[in-house]
Order: C-alpha cells, then structure tokens, then sequence
C-alpha cells in the first residue's frame, strides 16, 4: 500500500467515525460531566489508571447514577447500592447483556470467553454449564478438596510466613484446577499451564480498562491494516497462545477418561454431557478457562485483603474472632465448614473482607442494556455500557460509615442493603457470578482457620519497629489485589502448630489421588 492509498484510506475511516460518532441530543439523560470533544466524548477523561476512584468521585458530585459518553458507547456509571440493585437485579430482562469488547472478546478470545458474551444462544449453554456445575449443591461436593488444600495452607504459612502472597495463590490455584481438570498444582512457579494461565488472565485483566484502547470507543479503526495496529497483533498472539494450552487440557482429560484415571472434574462433565450442551472441544476449552480466570485472582486476593486488614486493624477484630473460636470449636481442632452457622463474627469478618477491598473494583465485567428505560426519570439509552462501581458501592459512607476502616461488626446486625448478601460482591441479576458459593467457601475456611492458629498484626524491622502498612496500596488491573505488605505470622500456641502439621500429613495421603 502506498503512502497516498494510506492516506485515502485513513482518511475515509475518519470520515466514518465522525458520521457515527455524532453525539445524540437525548432529553433526561443522567447528570454527568461534559464532553470534553465531540469526537471522543468523556473517553480522554478517564484516567488510565485506578478509574474506579474517578467514578467514585463523579457519583459523589453528581449522584448515584452518572452519564458518560465514551466514543458512540453511552455508559452509565452507578455509585450506590440501591441503584445497582433497582437497575441490574429488578431490570435483569434488558441490562443483563454485555457491552462490546473489541480487544478481550473479539480479538484475543475469538468471542468465546462467556463473561463477556451477549446473550445469545453461545452463552446461554455457557452459563447453563457453569450454573449446573458451580451453584450451591454443586459446589458443596467440592468442600472435600478445599478442606485438604486449606490445611496444606496452614502448614505453609507456618513453616515460610514471608511467603504468605505464594501460598494463598497456590492454595486458590490448586483448588480451581482441582475442581475443572481433577488435578492438583504444587508450585505455582514450575507449573506450565498455571503459567500460561496467569499469562492470560493478566493480559486480558489489561485490555478490559475501560477507555484504555480507543478502538473500544471508535470500532472502524479495525480496519486498519495489521501494521498500524500493534495492539491487534498483541491480542492475536495472546489468542494462539490460549487455544494451545486451553485444547491441550481438554485433550489431557480426554486421555484419562479412556484410560480409566480421569477425576471427577468439570472438563470431565462437559466432556460426558458435550452431546446435550452442543459444546465444541474448543468451547469446553474456553469454558474450563472461566473457573481459573474468574476464581484465582478473586479468591487469592481477597485472603491478601484480609491479611493487609490484620496487619492494619487486627487489634480491633481479631481478639474477639479468636474468642468466638475458642469457645466454639477449641483448641484440639480445626474449624469446618460444620461450624459454619455457630460462627457469626467469623463470617461478619467474611463479609467485611468482601467489602473492605473489593478485588472485582469495577464490579466485574460491565453490563448492557438492550432495550431504552429510565430510572427515576433518567432516561438510559438502549446500548449503554453500565458500570456498577464495587469500589464505590462498597466505599459509600451512607451504607457503610467510616468505609475505608475495617469493622466487621457491621455485618452483626441487619442493615436496610438490597439483596440477600449484605454486600454486592457476587453481582447481579442474570450475571450473578456462578461461583460464588465456591469462592465463598475457600474464603470462610481459611479466614476461620487462620484465625484460629495464627496471631497475625504488623510486623517489626530490624529494629524492633513496627512497619506500617498502606491500606490503599492496591494493583491498577481489572482486578485489584494488594501490593506486597510485610505480616506478622505466628502460630498461637505449640499445640496449635502441632495440630496444623497433624492435619496436614493426613491431607497429603487423601490428595495423592489427584497428583496423577
């Protein structure tokens, strides 16, 4: 192509884009700031890191729903509780799709990732597969294994405590690929395919930034050649990459149902029951990728959150968890999932962990209305990106006073929050997330076992001084997950170590089953 037809050529895409992207004079829209251009819109606004926090402002300026164009997408963006649940849950019909990702679903996933489908035949049968596979009564079976790697946890943290951020990944990571291909990960450093998989989850957590990209906001721009567009290129490298190792598992999975070895495991479902969900090798692929994609970074995190909260604040929770411990379970035993329901400021300490720092800051993957509606006189196009704000929902001082100090005694008594979580971490509507109760499960074991085996608060320099920690010292992806922090890790007693190794050993006998 020469330099004449390029510039023919780019100039006729521009001409496109300024025709489509003429703003729509639409009456009653949701207050927000103005557009700083015609062209872009709000997009040049959005700040390319932590965005989450600039919403959050803009609904403290403007109220709990808030107007933004960005590029031809309108997107609203809701700060409080009560909006989230009037728009999302009680209008699920028309603002259950998904907005259009360019860079993570069409590009570098070929439009098979279901977290960010449509809703069309494709996702149904996707979340038809997670819903059977990962709901509550399904996801109670998986207790076994989450009970196993939670004690492996226990003596890791015991024996190296320095490496806490390790050992909380490599718990929540084996325990993911456990339940979706039946196997166990022993180190999440040598381990290929958890590699790969990290690859992934970090690359496509980068592109879904919203305002990051700009053909997000001006799609002609994909029709550029391939030289002018770098970041097509990256996404279309990143793709080839997952189709290899994500075919690759199924194939291993294939290879041990015909041998007789195979684990019970989701691939394994998907394989058995392929027929009746009319799903590819490659769909089931991608659709064995979700748990790992959607439950490591999650689950691994929010246990950070809650460590960075006893380095931060355990004074004034944990001598009172450790109270209800004792009294409850002892100090001959673990707690179970049995203990459950006889420990309420354990699982008030669950719940003020999901919404101190939520790892989904962005609410997870955003929304889509397919259908024009108002909500209390705010008209909401039909089209419109929605954004439910998790960083602000759960910062907004009038559900939450004093927000950013962790308290679990907020969740002791009934507050007036919609919903039947108390928080608004699993989502909403038809995209409430499949495996919340999984995730809900490794959070509440670990949080009552290390609670009942560790003192844990700040830990001391050389010095002898204490070293404090940054509460707002978090990630700037898609998921925001704490950056490192120094923890004091000590096991309460010589009879609670004891105990931990005990329990452990035991452990290691139950999971050689799934270390073939």
């Amino acid at each position: 192509m020469s330099l004449m037809e390029l510039g023919l050529y780019v100039s006729l895409l521009t001409a496109l884009a300024l025709f489509l992207l003429k703003p729509r004079k639409t009456k009653n829209l949701p207050p927000g700031p103005a557009p700083t251009s015609w062209l872009v819109g709000n997009r040049n606004q959005v700040p390319s890191r932590k965005p989450w926090r600039w919403f959050q402002e803009l609904n403290d300026q403007y109220g709990p729903v808030v107007y933004l164009q960005l590029g031809r997408t309108p997107t609203v963006v809701i700060g409080s509780a009560q909006a989230a649940w009037d728009i999302l849950e009680k209008k699920s019909p028309v603002t259950s799709s998904r907005p259009r990702f360019i860079m993570g679903q069409e590009i570098m996933s070929n439009n098979m990732r279901g977290l960010m489908s449509s809703n069309n035949a494709f996702w149904r049968r996707w979340r038809r597969a997670l819903h059977t596979s990962f709901m509550q009564k399904a996801s109670d079976t998986y207790k076994p294994i989450q009970n196993l790697e939670s004690k492996q946890l226990l003596a890791e943290l015991a024996r190296t405590p320095a490496k806490y951020r390790e050992h909380l990944e490599r718990y929540a990571t084996s325990v993911a690929v456990v339940v979706t291909y039946g196997r166990r990960v022993h180190n999440i450093y040598n381990d290929e395919v958890v590699c790969l998989n990290r690859q992934t989850n970090e690359f496509l957590t980068s592109v879904n930034i919203p305002g990051k990209y700009l053909v997000e906001s001006i799609p002609a721009l994909l029709y550029l050649p391939n030289f002018l567009t770098p970041w097509r290129t990256a996404a279309l490298e990143q793709r080839a990459r997952d189709i290899g190792y994500l075919t690759r598992l199924v194939e291993e999975v294939k290879a041990k149902m015909a041998s007789g070895r195979a684990q019970p495991s989701f691939c394994r479902l998907l394989l058995e029951e392929r027929e009746k969900n009319e799903m590819s090798d490659l769909e089931i692929g991608y659709t064995c990728g979700t748990p790992f994609g959607a439950g490591v970074e999650t689950t691994a995190g929010t246990l950070s959150s809650f460590m960075l909260a006893c380095a931060a604040f355990g004074p004034s929770f944990i001598p009172k968890a450790q109270k209800e411990l004792d009294a409850v379970v002892g100090p001959d035993r673990l707690p179970t999932f049995e203990d459950f329901d006889d420990l309420p400021f354990i699982r008030a300490i669950v719940n003020e962990t999901l919404r101190w720092r939520p790892v989904a800051v962005l609410g997870g993957t955003p929304h889509s209305s397919t259908e024009d509606f108002t909500y209390e006189g705010m008209f909401i196009p039909k089209g419109s990106t929605i954004i439910a704000n998790l960083w602000g929902i759960h910062l907004n001082s009038a559900d939450f006073p004093e927000p950013h100090r962790f308290d679990p005694e907020r969740f002791m008594s009934k507050r007036n929050y919609p919903g039947p979580w108390q928080h608004s971490s699993f989502g909403y509507g038809r995209r409430v997330c499949p495996g919340m109760h999984l995730g809900s499960n490794s959070i509440y074991i670990n949080i009552a076992r290390i609670l009942w085996g560790f003192n844990l608060g700040k830990a001391s320099d050389e010095n002898g001084q204490e070293i404090d920690v940054d509460i707002f010292a978090y990630t700037d992806g898609f998921n925001s997950v704490p950056q490192p922090f120094a923890i004091s890790i000590t096991p309460r007693s010589q009879g609670h170590l004891a105990i931990i190794e005990r329990e452990n050993e035991n452990a290691q006998e139950e999971m050689k089953a799934y270390d073939s």
